[in-house]
């Protein structure tokens, strides 16, 4: 076990990069756009010092509670090896200790129904949490949709869609939208459409400032694109894709109230699943939706949206962690839980 320095940047960033479990919030890139966070990676290595699993962690000073230690989607290993969940756990206490956190919270993407991977957390010490169904109870999804690609054809992906999605598509073209690939300058056009849209659905958007940054890191490594949806011109819809490793991920996506009849998003993805299949990506992930499936829940369209291009519904483990003060732990849950429920009754009092 190590702690990463300088000298060991490259290799880690080329074993994340072409590990199979490889996700973009566990780069070095993604750290950095993560301002108020300090980066820690935690290195598991092998007998000749090869690096055999990391985790990227992220720390933050929490006021009236202490550090915070957190890591997205990580461990990138084989979650199935104690002996480097061990070396990588080792790493996290030292780091614990250097810091003096409270916790060190983990939201893994593996699936809720694997047994051995729990088994081994808890002989490590990890607790589980795995109740949450909607989007504000934890940081990350823990629901999300997930289209393999691997080794399918455009026309094999294409013949999967939903009958709906397939006609949505050929609408979208057949009345006149045109995507293309937007420059940094183009986040302007996105950032007013994305604002719209969170006062549409009642959702909290990101600083236009925060986009720009994440351009700046990702895009000069391929890791980000901007894409538009214009309508005679003018942009109707948006998205971000990120793309790292052997997957693309669809990370946000915006539309205007005008035109959304000409169905411009259906054809934002699309033209990003065939970029993915073209280019070789195993997996094209929509990320989150909320965990309850019904018709009723205000959150259903967007389900009914991503489940149309055939992706599979994944459910994730949810938080692992390990509460180094456990007391302390709890009453920061409860402030947390008590935060997002007072914001939640905000933004509805404001619709």
């Amino acid at each position: 076990m190590k702690i990463l320095e300088e000298r060991d940047k490259q290799a880690y960033q080329k074993f994340l990069e072409n590990h199979e479990r490889c996700n973009f919030q566990q780069s070095l890139e993604w750290a950095k756009v993560k301002d108020h966070w300090k980066n820690e990676v935690v290195l598991a290595q092998g007998n000749n010092g090869e690096i055999e699993g990391s985790v990227s962690v992220l720390i933050r000073k929490i006021p009236f509670f202490g550090n915070f230690m957190y890591s997205s989607r990580g461990p990138v290993c084989d979650i199935h090896d104690e002996r480097v969940l061990s070396q990588l756990t080792e790493g996290i206490r030292e780091l614990a200790k250097r810091y003096h956190a409270f916790v060190f919270v983990i939201e893994p993407d593996i699936k809720s129904s694997d047994q051995e991977y729990r088994e081994i957390s808890k002989r490590l010490g990890y607790s589980i949490k795995d109740n949450a169904k909607n989007f504000r109870e934890e940081i990350q999804p823990r629901y999300v949709f997930r289209l393999d690609l691997k080794g399918k054809t455009e026309d094999e992906i294409f013949k999967a869609l939903h009958q709906k999605t397939r006609y949505n598509i050929r609408l979208a073209k057949k009345k006149g939208v045109v995507v293309r690939e937007g420059s940094r300058e183009d986040l302007k056009d996105f950032h007013k459409i994305m604002v719209t849209t969170g006062q549409r659905d009642g959702f909290i958007i990101r600083p236009l400032s925060y986009f720009e940054k994440m351009y700046d890191e990702l895009v000069p490594n391929g890791h980000m694109k901007v894409m538009m949806a214009y309508y005679e011109d003018k942009p109707i819809a948006g998205i971000i894709p990120i793309i790292y490793g052997n997957k693309v991920w669809y990370l946000y996506g915006a539309s205007s109230n005008e035109h959304r009849n000409l169905m411009p998003n259906y054809l934002l993805q699309w033209t990003m699943i065939q970029y993915a299949i073209e280019n070789g990506f195993e997996m094209y992930d929509f990320r989150g939706v909320s965990g309850v499936v019904d018709e009723h829940h205000p959150q259903y369209g967007l389900y009914r949206f991503k489940k149309g291009f055939g992706a599979e519904f994944t459910e994730f483990i949810g938080e692992v962690y390990l509460p180094f003060k456990p007391l302390t732990y709890r009453l920061y849950k409860f402030a947390e839980k008590t935060f997002r429920t007072l914001r939640g009754m905000k933004s509805k009092f404001q619709k």
